[in-house]
């Protein structure tokens, strides 16, 4: 009995009215993140990185697993009629940054079923603590050396392209930066839902603080809707030399408090650019989700 059933078709991209809007987004944050470069005094560096293509080589990585405290086998759940991890991936290999995209699994069902509809699976150790460890331990199997890791969430089967190629032009326009990742705005019906993860930046763009509780938090304790709170997206890149030290770096207090990776990067004193898009976030973090998405998917006719 096969484990699930993949569909041969390509999910096409969302409305162009979305995706110009996203990829104004995406040049007003890769713009920024060049011109801090240039702030910083780093102009003869980039110039001498840019002409060396710096950053060049980039594999996207779809970390997946099947155990889960929140939602058991969540990657293999069907979205009309096709695996959810199957919907991610199509959309990833519609962005042109990326010179390969591979699935990190330690789950045969997972593996099979990726290889059903065509995907590179790289399989890995169950003692993988989270997405990023996946990642790393991935990229030293694979055969190909690459300068930047983009960590693709398989729960976030809508994500646009134009926003994983944003992310990896941040990186390779932002030196001082190990790491990027991506932000839209919040909606005030996720203000206090700690599956929806909130984000501060400062003024050049970088990274702050992460958060499940609603950031920042006003005295009178109620959702500010004159305030533009920022969601994090998930999806993050990573330059391979920072990905190589990032397991052996201790667990931080704030990363265990909130269990977010990311805020080991920032406690380590490391610098994390992050880009903002206008984007529709459909995480599927519970069952209850995958209703939702398909509905969204209807009302839009999407694939």
């Amino acid at each position: 009995m096969s484990i699930c059933t993949p569909s041969s078709s390509s999910s096409s991209s969302s409305s162009s009215e979305s995706s110009s809007s996203t990829k104004a987004w995406i040049v007003h944050g890769v713009v920024v993140g060049a011109a801090v470069a240039v702030a910083l005094g780093a102009h003869v560096y980039l110039k001498h990185t840019r002409s060396a293509k710096f950053r060049s080589r980039v594999v996207g990585i779809i970390p997946a697993r099947f155990a889960s405290s929140r939602f058991q086998g969540k990657p293999l759940v069907q979205i009309l009629g096709k695996p959810m991890i199957q919907r991610t991936w199509e959309r990833a290999k519609m962005a042109t940054t990326l010179d390969q995209v591979v699935v990190a699994t330690d789950d045969e069902k997972i593996a099979e079923c990726c290889r059903g509809f065509g995907a590179d699976v790289i399989m890995t150790s169950e003692s993988c603590r989270n997405g990023t460890e996946r990642c790393n331990e991935a990229l030293q199997k694979l055969e190909k050396k690459y300068d930047v890791v983009v960590n693709i969430q398989g729960d976030e089967p809508l994500i646009e392209p134009e926003v994983i190629d944003g992310i990896v032009k941040a990186l390779q326009a932002a030196p001082d930066a190990v790491f990027s990742t991506a932000v839209t705005s919040l909606k005030p019906e996720d203000a206090f839902d700690p599956n929806r993860v909130k984000c501060v930046v400062d003024t050049r763009g970088y990274a702050v603080y992460f958060s499940r509780g609603l950031i920042p938090y006003n005295k009178s304790g109620k959702v500010n809707p004159h305030f533009p709170y920022l969601l994090h997206l998930g999806i993050q890149s990573y330059d391979t030399k920072f990905l190589k030290i990032y397991p052996e770096l201790p667990p931080t207090p704030l990363q265990l408090e909130e269990d977010l990776e990311q805020l080991k990067v920032l406690e380590n004193g490391y610098k994390m650019k992050v880009i903002k898009v206008d984007h529709e976030a459909h995480g599927v973090d519970t069952p209850e989700d995958v209703e939702k998405i398909e509905g969204f998917m209807r009302e839009r006719n999407l694939p």
